[in-house]
């Protein structure tokens, strides 16, 4: 209980009692990561039931957009904006993990927000009622990876929350445990509609391969705004994909 009130408490903003991080209850944090994405796909699920007469409006994309930003406090999207930053720099390597400690938001870290609440507003507009759950799903299968990235990528530096929580794992047992996560998840999605669980599957194994491939690349490993980066961009990319997916083939 301890590991999960870590989890829940690092990365959403659910009051969970007061628990002291020791190594014990870090040990397996990770492995109760993706209960915030089951958290966030209830919500997702239930409002997009309830808001179902005002879907494909403005307000219905709106409200549906916010939801995961609401529950997590925007961790993750400071993450993408931070990291955002980073890469448009075009600097080395070394300047471009400095610019992930900045406290200040650039002007791409901007951009990169119009753009990605832009892109979501105009994923959640082309959803159909039968698709939200299939998106709910997957705020799940992105935490699953987020978190078997902090467990078995190379970290670009050895202090900061993804070292941290990386160090404290008990490695093996949290990757089982997440791998188990991404089993459920996936095989709930393929028993709604295997065509969608396919497209959005695939959404997501992209995208976590540009995170690996891009984070090596630019800074010679994962670091917690990284990962942060990496979910929001799944979580879009899935969005989008099962939208265009269901407008295109059926």
């Amino acid at each position: 209980m301890k590991s999960l009130f870590v989890a829940l408490s690092m990365y959403s903003r659910i009051p969970v009692p007061r628990t002291v991080w020791t190594e014990s209850s870090m040990k397996y944090a990770m492995c109760f990561f993706p209960v915030v994405g089951a958290i966030i796909g209830a919500v997702i699920f239930a409002a997009g039931m309830l808001l179902k007469p005002l879907r494909g409006s403005l307000i219905f994309s709106a409200v549906m957009t916010v939801i995961p930003v609401i529950i997590t406090g925007g961790i993750h999207l400071d993450g993408y904006l931070d990291t955002s930053d980073a890469l448009s720099s075009y600097e080395g390597t070394e300047k471009k993990l400095e610019i992930l400690k900045d406290p200040n938001s650039g002007a791409f870290a901007v951009i990169a927000a119009a753009v990605y609440f832009t892109l979501s507003l105009g994923g959640w507009s082309i959803i159909s009622s039968e698709d939200i759950i299939m998106i709910s799903l997957f705020y799940c299968v992105s935490r699953a990876l987020s978190g078997i990235s902090i467990v078995s990528f190379p970290l670009a530096k050895k202090t900061g929350l993804a070292a941290m929580f990386s160090g404290a794992a008990h490695r093996s047992r949290v990757r089982l445990a997440l791998v188990m996560w991404l089993a459920a998840s996936a095989a709930a999605a393929v028993i709604i509609s295997p065509v969608m669980a396919l497209l959005a599957s695939v959404a997501a194994a992209v995208s976590f391969a540009v995170y690996y491939a891009i984070s090596i690349k630019n800074f010679g490993g994962i670091t917690g705004d990284t990962a942060g980066w990496f979910l929001q961009i799944c979580e879009l990319a899935v969005l989008l994909t099962v939208g265009a997916g269901r407008m295109i083939i059926f």
